[in-house]
């Protein structure tokens, strides 16, 4: 098709275009079966759930709900998570055309810079702004640090499609007659819209999960009920009465995201234009565009960093146990790797029959695995316990447990990343492998991996990032004797013993910044690419 041609296309009502067929050649029945497997595993907490309400009965049930206290926490949740999701999108979308389509000074720099919240978790970032002043406690304060932990999940997404996206395009809409913010808003941001929505899905499923930070910022909301419910008063009906209102947030929130994403396809052959970017001039522009971000930079991971060094340096119940800092330090890498090699595999089948099997079946598969993430860590755990006991003990108070729970909390990253990446994989080229003799393993291997390789190192990398910083499940799941970072920091930081926390929190910033960097070049070889 012609650059014109792609224009047209993206101005026009997009239809469904997906590939029609017999149910067996749309809807492979060992890649259904593997999917199957899959969104088993990541239903479990949403089954334990369900079933835990059906054994209250309708009276009981009403009677935990229809309380003054869940309305409160469902206006604190549903206000904190539609504000972050939109400061996210304004900021990730902002920052990322700022990067990648103008004149910004030292944008490489700029990149990483801006990548780098992801290695600093949410709870850290809290500990760093409350060990500094109580006034961030509250709505503002928990607004202001959540975003700042979680729009680099927006940028990121965007930035990748910004760099594989034919600059001809906009070129051409102008040319047709449209301004640049016509051009902006009818041709490029459509052609941004999965790595915008799907962004904010991971920012909006994580704040319905928060626990740390927002426990740290006293702030309510569902999460932190549900864990003080299990762990003060030992309430299981209450505790998972509330549960199932998350559940339905989080069906709500699927359910917006998919009518928003619509049912276009954005897989194109070929890269683009031999040319450059011809970045645009930011002119008087400039100073102010550097200000606002510097001051994102500075706020995201200037203030945390630099408390965490305050505490280091004078925190009076500050130690640096060595031995101790080594040995979770190793089992927080040795858990995370493996949470994200698994978490990626899994993604693949499920992904594949998304993206490439598009039906209301396969469609109904890839939204079931969001559930897990959109639970607090505690529920995850708590029912995986239950399931391993009646079914499975040999499994209980081990690793692979906890790597399962890890799993299931994580997929939705893994997903996200995954289907993006074959969302641009053009299928065409597999049909012209398999014209040419390739069976579908060969050409799975030859074809597509290197195409949607970038993709599942962003997926490998984003779980890494979330398991490393893991709390609450590890809590509840690690087996005896088990001790990772982020359980070693919320024991000392729970105790207000800033200077203790300050070095497993230190030491889980310096382990997530590789994971990052991988975010920051994979971006960057799209760039190279286009």
């Amino acid at each position: 098709m012609s650059v014109s041609g792609q224009v047209i296309e993206a101005l026009l009502p997009a239809g469904g275009r997906a590939r029609r067929g017999s149910w067996r050649q749309s809807h492979p029945p060992t890649l259904v079966a593997f999917a199957v497997l899959v969104v088993l595993l990541a239903l479990i907490p949403l089954f334990f759930v369900v079933g835990y309400t059906v054994d209250m009965g309708w009276a009981q049930l009403r009677e935990m709900v229809w309380r003054p206290r869940v309305g409160e926490l469902l206006v604190n949740t549903t206000r904190l998570t539609v504000g972050c999701v939109l400061a996210s999108a304004v900021i990730g979308t902002g920052a990322a055309w700022l990067v990648e389509r103008t004149t910004l000074p030292g944008k490489r720099l700029w990149h990483v810079l801006l990548t780098a919240p992801l290695a600093v978790p949410a709870f850290v970032n809290s500990f760093g702004w409350v060990s500094i002043t109580p006034k961030v406690e509250g709505f503002g304060g928990a607004l202001l640090i959540v975003t700042l932990s979680y729009y680099p999940l927006v940028y990121l997404p965007v930035t990748a499609s910004l760099r594989g996206l034919d600059p001809a395009l906009e070129e051409t809409a102008q040319s047709l007659g449209l301004g640049p913010w016509r051009a902006f808003a009818r041709v490029v941001l459509p052609q941004l819209r999965p790595a915008l929505l799907g962004g904010g899905l991971l920012v909006g499923l994580h704040l319905l999960a928060e626990f740390g930070a927002l426990q740290m910022l006293r702030y309510p909301t569902f999460t932190t009920a549900i864990y003080d419910q299990y762990r003060s008063t030992f309430s299981g009906p209450a505790a998972t009465a509330l549960a199932g209102v998350l559940v339905i947030c989080c069906v709500i929130l699927l359910t917006v995201e998919l009518r928003l994403r619509g049912k276009q396809r954005y897989a194109r052959v070929g890269r683009g234009t031999a040319r450059a970017l011809r970045p645009r001039p930011l002119g008087r522009l400039t100073a102010p565009s550097l200000l606002a971000v510097l001051a994102v930079v500075v706020l995201a991971i200037g203030v945390p960093m630099g408390s965490l060094v305050h505490w280091l340096v004078v925190g009076t119940s500050t130690t640096f146990p060595v031995g101790d800092l080594l040995v979770t330090g190793g089992t927080s890498v040795g858990l995370a790797a493996a949470a994200a090699l698994l978490t990626t595999v899994l993604a693949l089948p499920v992904a594949w029959l998304a993206v490439r099997h598009r039906s209301a079946v396969t469609t109904g598969l890839e939204r079931s695995t969001y559930f897990g993430n959109a639970l607090p860590g505690i529920v995850v755990a708590l029912a995986l316990v239950t399931v391993s006991l009646k079914f499975f003990s040999p499994v209980y108070q081990t690793v692979w447990l906890l790597v399962a729970a890890y799993a299931i909390v994580s997929l939705p990253r893994a997903m996200v990343s995954v289907k993006a990446a074959l969302v641009q994989a053009p299928p065409l080229l597999e049909d012209v492998a398999h014209s040419l003799g390739r069976g579908p393993l060969e050409t799975f291997r030859r074809v597509t991996v290197p195409l949607i390789a970038p993709g599942l190192g962003v997926s490998a990398a984003l779980v890494f990032l979330a398991v490393v910083t893991e709390l609450t499940a590890t809590l509840l799941l690690a087996p005896i004797g088990t001790r990772t970072l982020a359980t070693q920091f919320w024991s000392n930081s729970s105790s207000v013993a800033y200077g203790a926390a300050a070095p497993y929190a230190a030491l889980m910033v310096l382990i997530s910044m590789p994971a990052t960097l991988v975010l920051t070049h994979a971006t960057s070889r799209r760039s190279s690419a286009s």
